[in-house]
């Protein structure tokens, strides 16, 4: 069973970086999708970015433009750039992957790891 560990989140200003890096246990070779999500404080789990094994990329509305999701095949490792960071994305991160896209699109999920929380100061 292939499990997953967040890392990377950290306090930052309104307009700061920060990179999460998602380190996956096993080979990511079959994972067609994989995505970050986050969740914030009374709010429901979001998807914010997903990458196919293609490394085709999709993202949320709201972190277009902002943020940048990358695969790195030989670390087994998803990354989550995030630039130009706001209040509004304080939250804690997860990520997540699965051989199905729609499983990823629809955050069809037994388990979740720990996550890393990213926390944007005004």
């Amino acid at each position: 069973q292939v499990q997953l560990v967040e890392s990377g989140g950290g306090l930052v200003q309104a307009g700061g970086s920060l990179r999460l890096s998602c380190a996956v246990s096993g080979s990511i070779w079959g994972l067609n999708a994989m995505g970050w999500y986050r969740q914030a404080p009374g709010k429901q789990r979001e998807l914010v970015a997903w990458i196919t094994s293609s490394s085709s990329t999709n993202y949320a509305d709201s972190v277009k433009g902002r943020f940048t999701i990358s695969r790195d095949n030989a670390k087994n490792t998803v990354y989550l750039q995030m630039n130009n960071l706001k209040p509004e994305d304080t939250a804690v991160y997860y990520c997540n992957a699965d051989p199905h896209l729609i499983r990823v699109l629809r955050a069809d999920f037994g388990s979740w790891g720990q996550g890393t929380q990213v926390t944007v100061s005004s």
